[in-house]
């Protein structure tokens, strides 16, 4: 049995360091620049018309911010059209739209008047489309003026099906947990430009922004949850690019509410093995990139709340025989503690809050799974409060 348990310790030790540690350092390290050259638009060129897709929800602080950024783009305005869904908006949002709708004659206001979901909005905005390119944005990512340029330009590219833009997270005050957030969603920003170099296929656009080709969409399936991430692997079925844009800037704010951001958290994990489900045949064949990127960069980390667990087991199996497991087994269960004893008490050492966050993001990971198995109902998602 010793074999056993020591087998089964540090090949879950293995699987978790692959997926966090050995795959993200040498896809960045090996990939850092683009393999094939992607033709694209020059800003002076006849670039094409083009339709901006924004689901929102009672967004009254941050929809001016929004469509001011939008209107404020280096690309013509006349080849650009502007549709805002509103999911049955109780506050000022509709009206705030139907101002700028007054000002410039390429907005239009959707209203839906009951409670849909941003899938439902999408997948019903798309069929409204006339455009062969269409960029989906949340309300509260906030554009530069060459972020729709930047989005657009390497369409020309009859390859390219999907490119995703660079989303910098910020935020007014620095708590909680956004330095954490932070520089995990900047190094994800870097495995995806790297995945992108290499295979010009990333593991799952942010859904804050990107932009797509109309012919290669395909609705999401009613009550999924993450369609970034289906739309995005759809699209490489159909053995099309998908590309990260490094220069397509745009900001969006963080979170610092740790309750939210664990609410928030645990769908998204519900939604990831929605997809894992759906999506399962696409590991194969191992040796395949896009199979290989799949499996390092999203199903070990989906599957690490379970080596987790593995490592717990296995070690206090092994305390028995060595007083180093001993150790782990004891060290492993101060771990899990620590984001709940950072609810009470904030621990401003940077080597403890990595570990919290860590063990935080696998506590939703599995509770997500768990809600999967018990179905997914309704898809309708309730905003939290913007740091804006």
């Amino acid at each position: 049995m010793y074999n056993f348990w020591l087998i089964f310790f540090f090949s879950s030790v293995a699987l978790i360091l692959h997926t966090y540690l050995l795959y993200p350092f040498f896809v960045i390290l090996f990939f850092n620049k683009q393999k094939k050259q992607i033709n694209s638009y020059l800003l002076n060129d006849s670039l094409p018309k083009i339709t901006l897709l924004i689901a929102a929800y009672n967004e009254e602080l941050i929809i001016e911010k929004k469509l001011k950024s939008v209107i404020n783009t280096n690309y013509p305005l006349d080849r650009i059209h502007i549709i805002v869904g509103s999911d049955a908006s109780t506050d000022n949002t509709n009206q705030l739209v139907l101002n700028f709708k007054n000002k410039f004659s390429n907005i239009d206001l959707i209203n839906f008047e009951g409670r849909t979901g941003k899938i439902n909005i999408i997948n019903h905005l798309q069929t409204l489309v006339k455009t062969n390119i269409f960029i989906l944005s949340d309300a509260n990512v906030l554009f530069t003026p060459n972020t729709i340029f930047e989005l657009i330009k390497q369409f020309k590219d009859l390859n390219v099906g999907l490119v995703a833009a660079n989303i910098v997270k910020q935020s007014p005050i620095i708590k909680g947990i956004i330095t954490q957030e932070i520089n995990y969603l900047n190094i994800e920003n870097r495995i995806k430009l790297s995945e992108s170099n290499a295979w010009q296929a990333i593991m799952g656009a942010e859904g804050g922004c990107f932009a797509i080709s109309n012919n290669v969409f395909e609705s999401v399936p009613k009550n999924f949850i993450v369609d970034d991430f289906f739309i995005t692997l759809k699209v490489i079925q159909q053995k099309k690019y998908t590309l990260f844009n490094k220069n397509a800037i745009c900001y969006e704010d963080v979170l610092d509410d740790k309750k939210a951001e664990y609410r928030r958290k645990v769908r998204i994990s519900t939604g990831n093995f929605q997809n894992l489900n759906y999506f399962k045949t696409m590991l194969l064949p191992f040796f395949k990139g896009t199979a290989f990127a799949f499996l390092s960069h999203k199903v070990l980390r989906w599957l690490t709340p379970f080596f987790l667990i593995n490592c717990l087991v296995s070690s206090f199996f092994l305390a028995q025989y060595s007083i180093i497991f001993l150790w782990l087994f004891v060290c492993q269960l101060i771990y899990m503690c620590l984001p709940f004893i950072n609810n009470f008490i904030a621990i401003k050492l940077k080597p403890i809050n990595f570990v919290s966050h860590f063990y935080l993001m696998n506590f939703a990971l599995l509770n997500g799974f768990f809600n999967y198995l018990k179905g997914v109902k309704s898809n309708i998602w309730q905003p939290v409060k913007r740091n804006v």
